[in-house]
């Protein structure tokens, strides 16, 4: 069901404290983790489970660079290593626990579920994190009751904007009539939108003439197991009939999004939205944070109450729609990735 080898965002590096209490637990792709700092900064991933009686080791305590289980008092080092049971002086074999390979980049914290010998930093999505210089960014995090199956086929289609977000990202049926061009990445899609002569999304309306029109191109960035990474640009319409606007930019914006599936039935997402410094003007950051929130939140009402009828009508066909196309490549790669990966562990088993 998941792909093992992605890398998976755990969450905001300020989510990370290097406090004493600092222990972070998160469940990624139906495992649970443990994620803590150790006195350098530097971060750990390991199985959140004791290898005594299972307990949680976000249940215990941080000693230097290990982690104290506080039912039966086990030390594991950072390697995963037990390295003492207080009243034994032999560790028994099976006493380690799993590790995963951790990289912070761009204020996000990755963790890779899968063989850590093929753990390439390199196979991180391009993203822009609150830290750079050159933008203004706030960031959040929101649970959702959907599968990341779900989640994919929602970022694929921004048609939808015109409909769960008329009151929001949304404000007219142009986002549906625009046709988006599509094209497979090793591991995702990009795709571009350019919608022409449009009103402004409802949440600023409110600033502008009511015949006011702007020309917007958005290109998305989607890899897997679901990062949607998206630069989001308002020009003064123009009068370019083929290609880019010609119109000036007035508003240049970036969000940074990764969706995590925590088990089939939920999802972490850690998103952030913004503009640049260029394009910055007072207020406008707060104004699109507080949009961004009432947003994903109708799409964390629209998403559950899929999944609900998805349950109730389990198996029921469904028919295909014209903007599907995205979701449906997406998808595609995400199944060649899991086939690619299912035939690698079959050929392992084999050999061995």
């Amino acid at each position: 069901m998941f792909l093992k080898n992605a890398w998976y965002c755990a969450g905001w590096d300020k989510d990370l404290s290097l406090g004493q209490d600092g222990l972070l637990a998160r469940k990624i792709a139906d495992q649970s983790i443990l994620l803590y700092r150790k006195p350098n900064g530097e971060a750990v991933a390991m199985e959140d489970r004791c290898r005594h009686r299972s307990a949680p080791l976000s249940l215990g305590r941080k000693e230097g660079d290990s982690i104290r289980c506080m039912y039966h008092g086990l030390l594991f080092g950072p390697d995963g290593q037990c390295t003492q049971i207080p009243g034994m002086s032999r560790i028994p074999p099976g006493a380690n626990v799993p590790v995963f390979p951790v990289v912070e980049r761009d204020n996000w914290i990755w963790v890779w579920m899968g063989e850590p010998a093929l753990a390439d930093p390199d196979l991180i999505c391009y993203a822009i994190g609150p830290s750079d210089p050159d933008w203004i960014l706030r960031t959040n995090h929101l649970r959702i009751g959907a599968s990341f199956r779900q989640e994919i086929a929602n970022l694929a289609d921004l048609s939808h904007l015109s409909w769960v977000h008329d009151m929001t990202l949304g404000g007219s049926e142009d986002w549906s009539f625009t046709r988006p061009t599509h094209e497979l990445t090793p591991r995702g899609i990009e795709t571009r939108y350019s919608v022409r002569r449009s009103p402004p999304p409802a949440f600023v309306k409110h600033l502008f003439p009511p015949d006011a029109l702007f020309d917007i191109e958005a290109h998305v960035r989607l890899t897997v197991p679901c990062n949607f990474i998206l630069r989001f640009a308002v020009h003064e319409a123009g009068d370019a009939k083929t290609g880019p606007t010609n119109g000036a930019l007035l508003l240049d914006t970036f969000t940074s999004q990764a969706v995590t599936p925590r088990d089939a039935e939920s999802v972490d997402y850690y998103f952030s939205w913004g503009t640049s410094r260029e394009t910055y003007m007072p207020g406008i950051v707060d104004l699109m944070y507080e949009a961004n929130e009432t947003a994903f939140l109708e799409d964390k009402r629209m998403l559950e109450g899929q999944r609900e009828r998805q349950r109730d009508y389990a198996g029921a066909p469904q028919i295909d729609i014209v903007h599907d196309a995205g979701p449906v490549k997406m998808l595609w790669v995400l199944d060649k990735l899991l086939a690619e990966e299912a035939a690698g562990a079959q050929a392992i088993r084999e050999v061995a």
